[in-house]
């Protein structure tokens, strides 16, 4: 189907009269097409006297007997056929015979037998006993094309119905296609089954509280708001909070995605709008649900000339009828769940309509926590994961990409034949989904190698030595992905970013490139992905943080739909780039003076890096020494590192107290029994 931006198509309606002449067309073509069996071959009525004439100036080639029914035929030799038909033999076809009505079998033999002595036939002679042999031929040359197009048809039918409306076929095609559950709670989810989302598990909550007990809020004058539209970012659990809306309420549950609205037939969507709610209204109060509502409800173009498409333009105002028109829908929940808020239709948003924006946002750390105990659940895990660890080693996951995490994890632990999964596999699916997969067949040489170690090197000493980098789990020049090495940082959640924040994650994107210039005496490719980076990071900060100079406290950021210009002149625009060039150039020198001032320690860690590809914080810690800035981060991973030591040591002397009680209880007269804990060794 044709986007609104494409050209204007008038698509013609459909009309089941085309089906009806096609079928009598191809009925036609075939009656007037087919002659039965004389298509192939001319037969024709002769006396019993004209056979035997026939027969003794040597026309027959072959005669067949057909003792059922009396008669034979006579099949004519190819030279003869114009003597006997006055035809040619391109018109009386390959085997053209003479039909003769017969009175015995047995003086037709003996007249056979003569004309074989006299010399006058020497074909073959034959028998068919095929009572029903004409009948079969009406049936294969007249009723077969009939059964073949009706069986056509039927046939045709029954995939229009498939795809456009269920059982009723083309009939349906303007019915809802929604899935409805009697109680939303057979689907078996509920808030417990949503981790995290606290805010927007709160505002859902009175939609919830009104289906159950409506009079509480209608005794006091307020109205429930009639929609609520889940906004968030891809795999943050939008359709799994309407889900569980649902087997809270415990009320009919109409789900469909907004696709589904959409036909090639004109008028089709609005129809299943309509169809929808008055489904809905039979079955008040409840709840309609309609996933990725952007597929109907984008932005009406404003521009004829743009060229819309008027079924998806004609689906909306249905929609935005039915949700707020002269029609009541009282009883009636919208709930819609969409990551693209931005090209909705400002009508549908309005109050009335879908009266809440509920923002269902990328989970924080402590919300990462509770994302993880949930998908935990169903696996098996050793002591040595760190539920705390693992949310911090996933900023930026949304639900399904930490359910990705567990599951590959699972994955892994099962790969290396491994009982339960630990600490490691989970780390390596966090590495797999980040990186990629490692290539451990890639080919370096070892010139590339030494490359890729000084470039990541330069990383790592760059955010040691910088007070808002983020601090360093691990660095590696193992190839993962596109990526032919990577440094692992444990970055610090921050709600605001400073300017100097900012500058320092620059100063250390830009350290490979500036220790490939420093202590190889070249640059290369590798450092492509950090200049992206550093380059879209430098122009945020100028163009839309106003954090520049030459042009402070401005934001240049224009969201408007048909914006085809900047909304900048171009001296801005000459301003902007002079900035952006300067400021990286800053911390391009700053990362060089500060490799070159710890040049010696930059070349161990290099080489550490080339003798065992994968190095930790704690390598790091020990070439350097401690690291002059210790984040909020850092202090939060040593003080539960400290709690995870004393929580072990308190479980492993209870475990020892538990073993001594029950050996004293099974041998009390053991004098080789400990006594106290502490004595066991």
């Amino acid at each position: 189907m044709p986007n609104g931006n494409g050209p204007k198509m008038n698509m013609p309606r459909f009309n089941m009269n085309w089906i009806y002449a096609i079928a009598i067309l191809a009925l036609g073509l075939l009656w007037f097409s087919s002659g039965g069996p004389q298509n192939s071959s001319i037969a024709s009525k002769a006396t019993y006297s004209n056979f035997k004439s026939m027969v003794e100036k040597g026309y027959a080639s072959k005669i067949v007997v057909n003792k059922s029914q009396n008669t034979l035929k006579m099949y004519v030799k190819p030279e003869h056929i114009r003597d006997v038909f006055h035809k040619s033999a391109q018109q009386t076809g390959n085997e053209p015979y003479m039909e003769v009505e017969i009175g015995s079998t047995d003086q037709v033999e003996e007249f056979v037998n003569a004309a074989k002595e006299a010399k006058t036939f020497t074909g073959d002679y034959s028998y068919e006993n095929h009572r029903d042999s004409e009948l079969f031929n009406m049936i294969l040359y007249n009723i077969l094309p009939f059964a073949l197009i009706i069986g056509l048809y039927f046939l045709f039918i029954r995939r229009m119905g498939g795809g456009m409306g269920g059982g009723g076929g083309v009939f349906s095609v303007g019915k809802s296609k929604a899935k409805m559950y009697e109680k939303g709670g057979d689907l078996g989810i509920t808030f417990k089954d949503v981790a995290g989302q606290a805010g927007a598990k709160q505002e859902i909550q009175e939609i919830v509280d009104f289906l159950k007990n409506p009079q509480k809020y209608t005794e006091l004058g307020g109205k429930i708001p009639k929609g609520a539209l889940l906004v968030g970012p891809p795999g943050t659990g939008k359709t799994l909070l309407a889900k569980a809306v649902a087997g809270e309420a415990g009320v009919p549950f109409f789900s469909m995605s907004g696709s589904d609205f959409v036909e090639m037939f004109v008028g089709v969507g609005a129809s299943r709008v309509r169809d929808l709610f008055a489904q809905a209204k039979t079955k008040s109060p409840c709840i309609i649900f309609i996933d990725e509502i952007d597929a109907v409800g984008r932005a009406r173009s404003k521009n004829p000339a743009m060229g819309g498409n008027d079924e998806r333009e004609n689906t909306l105002n249905a929609l935005l009828t039915e949700m707020d028109g002269f029609g009541t829908n009282s009883g009636v929940i919208i709930l819609a769940a969409t990551n693209r808020a931005d090209m909705l239709d400002s009508a549908l948003l309005r109050a009335g309509r879908f009266d809440r924006q509920i923002h269902v946002d990328l989970p924080d750390l402590n919300e990462r926590k509770e994302v993880f105990m949930v998908h935990l659940k169903p696996i098996k895990i050793d002591d040595t994961v760190d539920i705390d660890f693992l949310a911090r080693q996933t900023p930026g996951f949304s639900g399904a990409d930490i359910a990705n995490v567990c599951n590959e994890a699972a994955l892994i632990a099962a790969r290396h034949n491994s009982e339960k999964v630990g600490k490691q596999d989970f780390l390596d699916a966090v590495d797999r989904i980040i990186g990629g997969l490692e290539k451990k067949t890639k080919v370096m040489t070892q010139s590339e190698k030494r490359s890729i170690a000084i470039h990541e090197a330069g990383h790592a000493t760059i955010s040691w030595f910088t007070e808002f980098a983020n601090p360093l789990v691990k660095v590696s020049i193992v190839p993962r992905g596109q990526a032919l090495g990577a440094a692992w940082y444990l970055p610090e959640e921050r709600v605001l970013q400073t300017k100097e924040a900012m500058l320092d994650e620059m100063c250390s994107l830009l350290g490979g490139r500036a220790a490939e210039e420093l202590f190889i005496g070249t640059i290369s490719t590798g450092a492509m992905n950090d200049l992206e980076r550093t380059t879209k990071q430098a122009y945020g900060m100028i163009a839309f943080a106003g954090m520049s100079d030459k042009l402070p406290n401005i934001c240049y950021y224009n969201n408007a739909e048909y914006q085809f210009q900047k909304p900048y002149s171009e001296t801005t625009a000459k301003i902007m780039d002079d900035e952006v060039l300067r400021m990286i150039n800053e911390q391009y020198e700053r990362a060089k003076s500060i490799l070159k001032e710890h040049a010696e320690g930059h070349a161990q860690l290099a080489q550490l890096l080339i003798d065992r590809e994968v190095i930790f914080a704690e390598d790091v810690e020990r070439i350097f020494g401690k690291r002059p800035w210790i984040s909020r981060a850092e202090e939060l991973l040593e003080a539960q590192m400290r709690a995870d030591a004393e929580r072990m040591a308190e479980e492993r002397a209870k475990e020892l107290e538990a073993e001594a009680k029950k050996a004293s209880q099974e041998n009390p007269s053991d004098p080789s029994t400990p006594s106290d804990p502490s004595d066991e060794q």
